[in-house]
Parts: C-alpha cells; structure tokens; sequence
C-alpha cells in the first residue's frame, strides 16, 4: 500500500509552482498525495492528479489568520493521519511540527521556500521575534530540510547545524512553449515589450519604480505587468496619476502557462529587488529562471544570489541602484547593442536546457525514496 504524504501551504495552491512540481515528483515516486492550501475569494480552479483541500478561514492575514491556518491543520493533520509530512514554509511548520510529535511513526519533511524571518514585511516588528522563536524552537529538531539555494542553505547550516539539502525552483520545461502570439494576447506588435510578473510583487520589489520608468522612455516600449500581491493597487494608482495607460498593461495572476505565453512574447524581463532585506539578497526569484526559460534577456537589480545567476549565465544586464531613471537607462542599454542582446538571448537558451526541474527532481527523489 502506498505511503501518503500531506503537502502544506499557506496559499490557495493555483500559482504554486515549487509545491506542483514537487507533489509531482513525490507521485512518480509512487507516493499518494494529499495537498492543502487555503480558499480566498478570487481562488483560481484547480485541477491535479491528486486530492487537495483548501480550507476556507475567517481571517485572511495578521497573527489571527496564521493562528487560525495552523489550528486548522493541525487538526486536519491528526484526523487524516498520514505516513509522512511535508511542511512548505515557516508558516506552516508549527502544525507539522505538532502533529508529527503526536504519532509515533510520522516522517517530517521542511522545504524552505525563502529566508522567512528576513521578509521586508517583518522588518522591525513583534512578528520577526515571534518568527525567530518558532523557528529557533523547530527547526534545530528537523533531520530533513531543502531550500531553494545554497546561500540560503548555507545561513541554516551554520544557524542550527542541520545539514539543508538545496532544490533550485527551476521550471519544469517538458511542455513549456510559446502556443500564442502578440496579436492573440493584444499585445503591441511593433514595440519592445518588457514584462514584470509573479505572483508576489510586493513592498521591495520595485514595481513602482518599473511603472515611473515608463515616464522616461519613447512609445517604442510598452510595459506588462502579470500578477498579483501587496503593491500592485499602488502601481495601477501611479500608473493612472502619471497617465502612463497607453504604456502599461495589467494583467491578475493567471495560471502559470497562461503567465508563460506573456512572458514568451515578451523581449525583456524585469526582476528590480531592492532595499536591505536579506530575504532578497539571497533569492533567486521564480521570474529570474522565468525569464530565462522563455529565451529572453533579464534587467536585475544589484541583489547578490539573482546576480550571480545572471552574471554566471550571461543572460542579462544589472543595474546598481533601482530608481525610475536607473530602470529606464538599463531597459535601453539592453537594447542599444544588438548582438550583445541577440547574445543574452542565445545563451539564456542553452541555460534552459540544464537549468530546469529534471535536475531537481533528482534531489527530491534521493531524499523522499527511503521513505517509500
């Protein structure tokens, strides 16, 4: 009999690539899998080869909805009563974390998605220590632990002496293609296309600075922002004020090969992370590899793990201070030399090809396949 696995999120599971692909890989495994998330209002439908459960809750944010999210699970947790645990973040672990220590042959699992006590939103609030001492508490105890990059990794090390396995977010490329054109998705036919997507897009990550660039370039470039999170009201708002409607297009958070066909017509991306939190520096946000796998060049910011994948891929352009001026100078440097562009494009390609999920799975497999 197959062993069952409970997945957990906090999100409503729609645009949660890293948790799709791993549950897949855990199902070629042989594993049954139950995935859980939450329900929100504008939840997008899911449709998987496996049971999920998204869970309506009374509060949507703030110490009240995380308090509540994980009651809920743990709950959930005990009545289902499954092999093995997969906890997806820090928000997520408390639950795990009590519902393993009440079975006597339950196997926990943490995948750490980001540096989360590092998140610009706690900066110098009550909730980054009531973070840290959650995660001082647990995380010491875990003997399975995977990140998304070695720095991150290596700050676990040496923080808790427990040794963190790394699986890169990098897409799964089998089927990933361009299946429509500009004409089809309403797009300008004739004008440079810079795109901004993901589905965080919140305090930091230079949307407004992307949006007031658009003041200091020419008609010949049109910006496309795909996603959702906490700024992109603020953006619309400022893209409405400044009268930038023309040069600007939002587009909500949609499924990830429908995000993708946006970013395949599109000739550059934007990843502008800024400011001091160290959950930035030490990312490699999913829309860097993003860009990278559709064959288009990348504008980053000066943040140390997304620059050094760009710089080591050769696939983009950095900038050294994220402001509307600077955006704007390093969107039409990149595009001042066509051969150094067609370059970047060419060798964003040929990353593609070792850049991507199958590699990870391996990870994955190496971890879970005693366990099975």
């Amino acid at each position: 009999m197959a062993k069952r696995i409970i997945v957990s999120v906090t999100n409503d599971l729609s645009t949660d690539q890293r948790v799709a692909k791993t549950c897949k890989s855990l199902q070629k495994l042989g594993f049954d899998i139950i995935l859980v998330g939450r329900m929100l209002k504008d939840s997008l439908p899911v449709d998987r080869p496996y049971p999920t459960h998204r869970m309506r809750l009374a509060f949507n944010r703030g110490p009240l909805f995380y308090i509540e999210y994980n009651m809920r699970l743990f709950f959930y947790l005990i009545q289902q009563r499954p092999d093995i645990l997969l906890a997806n973040d820090l928000d997520t672990l408390l639950a795990n974390y009590l519902a393993y220590t009440s079975f006597s042959k339950v196997d926990l699992i943490y995948d750490s998605h980001e540096y989360f006590t590092e998140v610009p939103e706690l900066k110098g609030r009550w909730a980054r220590k009531a973070w840290l001492l959650l995660e001082n508490w647990i995380f010491p105890k875990l003997k399975r632990v995977y990140t998304v990059n070695r720095s991150i990794a290596e700050i676990y090390r040496n923080k808790y002496g427990v040794d963190v396995k790394v699986v890169h977010n990098f897409p799964e490329i089998e089927g990933l293609e361009k299946l429509t054109d500009r004409a089809e998705l309403g797009l300008p036919l004739h004008k440079k296309i810079i795109i901004m997507q993901g589905a965080g897009l919140n305090l930091d990550r230079g949307g407004e600075e992307a949006v007031n660039a658009m003041r200091y370039l020419s008609e010949d470039y049109f910006l496309v922002v795909v996603g959702a999170g906490d700024r992109i009201e603020a953006m619309k708002h400022l893209a409405r004020s400044e009268e930038l409607k023309d040069k600007i297009r939002f587009e909500p958070k949609m499924p990830y090969k429908e995000m993708m066909q946006f970013t395949f017509n599109a000739d550059l991306g934007l990843n502008l992370d800024k400011g001091d939190s160290q959950n930035y520096i030490y990312a490699l946000p999913n829309k860097v590899v993003d860009y990278m796998a559709a064959g288009i060049p990348v504008l980053n910011s000066d943040m140390h793990e997304s620059r050094r994948f760009v710089e080591e891929k050769a696939i983009g352009l950095i900038i050294d201070e994220v402001t509307p001026k600077k955006v704007a100078q390093g969107i039409e440097k990149v595009f001042a030399k066509k051969e150094t562009y067609e370059k970047w494009k060419k060798n964003a390609l040929i990353a593609k090809k070792t850049v991507n999920w199958a590699h990870e799975e391996k990870i994955i497999h190496q971890m879970f396949s005693p366990l099975v």
